[in-house]
């Protein structure tokens, strides 16, 4: 039974879910909220999984339900979680490299290019390093901004900077503003700096310690995982820009380079940041589909992103594209994919959408919401995003402790799944005789 639970692909999941009982605990301690009594159970459980799986969907308002004690612990939550994420992640996949053969491994090894195969001091040093430096930065421009150009008092303007710093770069859409980041929708001074450290913390440490240490020579995943980062960027932007350009309660209101900006602000927002600077809730029809496409594909692996990962939805899409053409292999910047990975990404992808859909008919079953705005409830906290139409806390308790299962599986279900399979992954001595069923 120990043993187990001892299996690496468990003790990550066990790990966020002692994080997440000791946040439910201090949340309900009544220092944690500025009346005389404590949060309830579900308030406090549904804030400590969303802080812990760095989603950013509340049932209460953050920046008044909460005492200062609340918000730290929130604040400490998240950030442990992204830690926990960036860390948990790239050592699994250092362990999966080291459970290959020793011809695969240098192979692995000469392909990523980032850290020595069992190097984990090194690796926990650079995630910590680029935590610390991308953090202090960001609260720092925060801070002087809102000094500065908002007339925000000193400690109000440094508490709110590295709180949401602290947010952005773990992709934890918590803000202490009750009408989210609105109120700075055309100042890009304050917006900025939060949509950068949203992408650095989605790219994933491999794609990072690459970039500083070797940019010259990049591994096949940081290519697919810049590139797909790019080009979903561009087309988030696009495709907002032509569904809210004219509507006047979101970025019709505002001037042309603001409307940009917004839109930019926003396709960087539902790769897994959760912020909002315009009001999700009177956002087209054709936006809110187009949000849950990027949300369900996400940020980049072992990194503070959800979703199924750029570099999954990239590989299923050069499998498309190779069987289409009739190419035996399917291949990305002159490397072949092996077998396997397709395999595991095709699993990534199926699964997610089974648990999409799945957790969308109980939502029905539980609420009488129109389909749409739960689709998007739905895959907001299986992709640890956070972005709402803003009905999480009006939802009866029986749907909000399902979207607590949902964070809690997008978080950490995917890498469990990913390193699970890499680790059975085992050569077979026979082969069973070929036979094909038809297909289409």
């Amino acid at each position: 039974m120990i043993r187990t639970f001892r299996h690496p692909a468990r003790l990550l999941p066990l790990a966020f879910l002692l994080a997440i009982s000791l946040g439910t605990a201090l949340l309900m301690l009544p220092a944690a909220r500025p009346g005389p009594e404590g949060a309830t159970l579900l308030t406090a459980a549904f804030t400590a999984t969303s802080a812990v799986t760095v989603t950013g969907l509340a049932v209460q308002d953050t920046g008044t339900y909460w005492s200062g004690f609340g918000q730290g612990v929130i604040v400490l939550l998240a950030q442990a979680g992204g830690l926990g994420i960036m860390s948990g992640a790239t050592l699994l996949a250092l362990l999966v490299t080291r459970r290959l053969s020793l011809g695969t491994r240098l192979l692995a090894q000469a392909e990523v290019r980032v850290v020595a195969l069992g190097d984990v001091r090194a690796v926990l040093r650079l995630i910590l390093a680029m935590v610390l430096c991308v953090e202090v930065v960001t609260a720092g421009l925060l801070a002087l901004r809102l000094r500065f150009g908002h007339g925000v008092a000193w400690g109000e303007a440094l508490w709110s900077g590295a709180f949401h710093a602290v947010g952005a770069f773990n992709n934890a859409g918590f803000s202490l503003y009750p009408d989210g980041l609105t109120r700075f929708a055309q100042d890009p001074l304050v917006l900025g700096p939060l949509a950068l450290a949203v992408i650095i913390g989605s790219l994933g440490f491999p794609v990072a310690a690459e970039l500083l240490r070797r940019p010259r020579r990049l591994s096949l995943h940081s290519r697919l995982t810049l590139w797909g980062t790019a080009g979903l960027l561009l087309l988030g932007t696009v495709g907002v820009l032509a569904f809210e350009w004219g509507n006047p309660r979101t970025l019709g209101g505002l001037e042309a380079g603001h409307r940009v900006f917004g839109a930019v602000f926003h396709a960087a927002m539902t790769r897994s940041g959760g912020f909002n600077a315009i009001d999700i809730g009177q956002m087209s029809q054709g936006s809110l589909a187009l949000s849950c496409l990027l949300m369900l594909i996400g940020g980049g692996s072992a990194g503070t992103g959800g979703g199924i990962r750029v570099t999954t939805f990239l590989v299923l899409g050069l499998i498309v594209w190779a069987e289409v053409r009739g190419d035996p292999d399917v291949s990305a910047f002159h490397r072949r994919i092996p077998p396997d990975l397709q395999r595991q990404a095709l699993t990534v992808a199926t699964l997610a959408m089974l648990v999409v859909v799945v957790a969308t008919l109980a939502m029905l079953a539980l609420t009488d919401r129109p389909a749409g705005v739960l689709l998007f409830e739905v895959i907001s906290a299986f992709a640890t995003v956070g972005l709402s139409t803003g009905i999480t806390g009006n939802l009866p308790p029986a749907a909000q402790w399902l979207l607590m299962l949902l964070m809690f599986i997008g978080r950490v279900g995917t890498v469990t799944v990913v390193t699970a399979l890499a680790l059975r992954s085992a050569r077979r001595l026979y082969r069973f005789p070929e036979e094909r069923p038809i297909i289409g």
